[in-house]
């Protein structure tokens, strides 16, 4: 089993300038996490863009579609901004007969406490265990795309039906 992995931003890939005293969006940081996991699956990276995902637009949206959709790959793991996660997802959602996580960060990966590499573990397993479908690893679990939101108070993704109950 082959895992195409597609990067297009967000916390995960965050890096902050002192002399800026803001984050920015670095390179992906999906490679080195992969590398020192020390990973034995065969696999494929792609950097699509850089942005935070309160900035993706549309447009940005489809041009992830469209490469998900073209690519040879049936297993797709995107590490994505957290914001629009959901969003994207269900964008993604139309695309058939393949396998998809989105995973990201709610705190860099190069933290040294970050949710990042527990995140991407998850999805990697997610994406090897589940069927076709658009799926989100956040949390320590792993949801239908139609099923989650983002708990901004709480820091973590939450079936949609435990944010209704409360």
């Amino acid at each position: 089993m082959k895992i195409k992995f597609f990067s297009v931003g967000g916390t995960i890939d965050k890096i902050y300038f002192d002399a800026k005293s803001e984050y920015q969006i670095g390179s992906p940081q999906l490679i080195g996490l992969l590398e020192e996991a020390n990973i034995t699956f065969e696999y494929e990276s792609e950097s699509i863009m850089q942005k935070d995902s309160l900035e993706m637009t549309d447009a940005d949206r489809q041009l992830l579609f469209d490469r998900v959709a073209a690519d040879e790959n049936k297993y797709i793991v995107v590490t994505h901004g957290t914001d629009t996660m959901v969003k994207s997802a269900l964008k993604l959602s139309e695309i058939k007969g393949k396998t998809i996580v989105l995973t990201g960060a709610l705190s860099p990966a190069r933290f040294k406490f970050t949710d990042a590499e527990f995140n991407l573990g998850l999805a990697v397993a997610a994406v090897q265990c589940k069927g076709p479908g658009v799926y989100i690893a956040m949390s320590g679990r792993v949801f239908d795309a139609d099923k989650v939101c983002k708990n901004v108070q709480l820091a973590r993704f939450e079936d949609i039906e435990m944010i209704i109950e409360n």
